[in-house]
């Protein structure tokens, strides 16, 4: 540090702000530092810095991988939320670890400073494990009380109303719902579901609209078996919530395959997905994209308030889906005129 203060031209406690991220450091001075460091092959040590100051300067992003299947949706919440954490002066690494998994191993060992759930359920253990140890945690999702913890959540109550009230202005008065299950084993009472059935249900009842509801796999072969169900056990409905992205390709599919027209037959619209898969099905979907860079983004600053003593957000905020225009949702067609 000694010999890049001295080609730099700074004190040694600029070099140290600079390395650290500690104090903020003019563009100019920080650009002479890093060149110091360049033309003399410094390093920064993360295990050193990690030494002296007993912060590791690591988060951890848990999400089951093997219980979940990863969607479009993920891949904007990690790198968001990797890229806020590198702003900050953090690294972040996904933690694929089962979400009934201890976490002794990432929380005793110092080896993180704190941690990042993803894929919440109602009832998650992982919470009470990370309140026991002490770690310091945020939630992009909510459980059944989260009073007391600090999260960033789609609004999905609001979500599924903005939904049916535009399938309703265009005149549906019978509408479904297929989502990809609740969970089962580590991922029960998963919590997006949880609560888009129970607005899904109070929504409809409050309209007196006629409410159907399905559940199949999260994959396209699913999607096609369930185009036949939906045809057998609700021949009135002319439109449909998605909230399943993988089996949406193969619903489209399985519905043309049966001579079910999308959007003249029934119309579409996808709950909480991202517009790269709705263009995944012909015609394209009309969606209500997922807030995955916003939730990624203020997740990590929820966290690094924490770690760094910061009060500068929100602890409890909800974001609504964005409303993206496709080619699935329209009118339903008129019966043809009694003769």
């Amino acid at each position: 540090m000694q010999d890049v203060a001295r080609l730099a031209n700074v004190s040694i406690a600029t070099v140290s702000f600079t390395v650290n991220n500690s104090k903020p450091v003019s563009p100019a001075t920080r650009a002479r530092v890093e060149a110091a460091m360049q033309e003399l092959g410094f390093r920064r040590n993360a295990v050193g810095r990690a030494l002296a100051s007993k912060r590791t300067h690591i988060l951890a992003l848990l999400y089951p991988a093997l219980q979940h299947r990863f969607r479009g949706t993920v891949v904007d919440f990690f790198t968001s939320a990797a890229s806020t954490a590198s702003e900050r002066g953090y690294n972040l690494v996904l933690w694929p670890a089962s979400n009934d998994s201890e976490l002794d191993e990432l929380t005793s060992t110092g080896l993180v400073d704190g941690v990042l759930l993803m894929e919440v359920q109602v009832d998650d253990p992982r919470v009470e494990q990370l309140t026991a140890s002490r770690t310091p945690f945020a939630l992009i999702g909510r459980t059944g009380d989260p009073s007391a913890l600090d999260y960033v959540d789609i609004d999905f109550e609001n979500t599924v109303a903005a939904a049916i009230e535009h399938l309703a202005q265009l005149g549906h008065t019978s509408i479904g719902l297929l989502d990809g299950g609740v969970g089962r084993g580590a991922l029960r009472g998963y919590a997006p579901v949880v609560r888009t059935r129970e607005s899904f249900a109070q929504e409809m009842a409050a309209r007196g609209l006629t409410a159907f509801s399905f559940t199949c796999d999260e994959n396209p072969a699913a999607g096609r078996e369930a185009a036949a169900t939906l045809m057998n056990e609700a021949p009135g409905m002319t439109a449909l919530l998605l909230m399943n992205e993988h089996a949406g390709p193969g619903l489209v599919t399985g519905l043309h395959r049966l001579g079910m027209s999308v959007p003249a037959d029934l119309s579409i619209l996808s709950l909480a997905s991202s517009r790269e898969m709705a263009a995944m099905t012909d015609p394209d979907l009309s969606v209500l994209s997922a807030p995955s860079i916003e939730l990624g983004r203020r997740g990590v600053e929820l966290l690094i308030d924490q770690l760094d003593g910061g009060n500068q957000h929100e602890r409890q905020s909800l974001v609504m889906c964005a409303f993206e225009p496709g080619n699935s949702t329209a009118p339903p067609r008129r019966a043809p005129p009694s003769e």
